[in-house]
């Protein structure tokens, strides 16, 4: 073990792929009940089953990490508008085990550097509010809190704040 390139020796960072729909699933839905809910395919989390079509094939990206053979992380990238360089961040997620290891780092650098790979000047997102940790992360990046809003999707009802960085 140990570290090469500023990712965990036994970490893979790589591309998601269709066949990963199960393991996103399971991922999102153990972080989801630390707060009382669960993984809605059949609503709201129904881009996990594919995502290719959710993501790459509209111009975003997903990607996993993965820790010996385990999908242990996950983050997207999707365009908003392209011509204004506006796209948003979706889906990173990370057990409670995965934590404080720098594993949000390196799934956060990932899609930063994707980004501006892909010429996009600003993101800005969505995150459940009480993902009070990952808020800090958040803004230890530069990202700017806004205002909030209210979510209801089938079996899920919650309320996010909106983050924002030009790149």
């Amino acid at each position: 073990m140990g570290w090469h390139g500023g990712v965990h020796a036994n970490w893979i960072l790589r591309l998601g792929r269709r066949e990963d729909g199960p393991g996103l699933v399971r991922l999102i839905d153990e972080v989801y009940r630390e707060y009382g809910d669960e993984a809605d395919v059949d609503g709201y989390d129904r881009d996990l089953l594919d995502v290719e079509a959710a993501y790459r094939s509209k111009g975003g990206e997903f990607v996993v990490l993965e820790k010996q053979g385990e999908i242990v992380g996950a983050h997207a990238t999707q365009p908003i508008d392209r011509e204004q360089g506006l796209l948003t961040f979706r889906r990173l997620y990370l057990p409670e085990s995965m934590r404080g290891t720098g594993a949000g780092k390196v799934l956060m650098d990932w899609a930063i550097k994707w980004s501006r790979e892909h010429n996009f000047t600003r993101v800005e997102f969505w995150s459940d509010t009480r993902f009070a940790r990952a808020h800090r992360f958040f803004e230890g990046y530069g990202f700017v809190r806004g205002g909030t809003r209210e979510v209801v999707e089938g079996k899920l009802t919650f309320s996010e704040f909106h983050y924002g960085m030009d790149l």
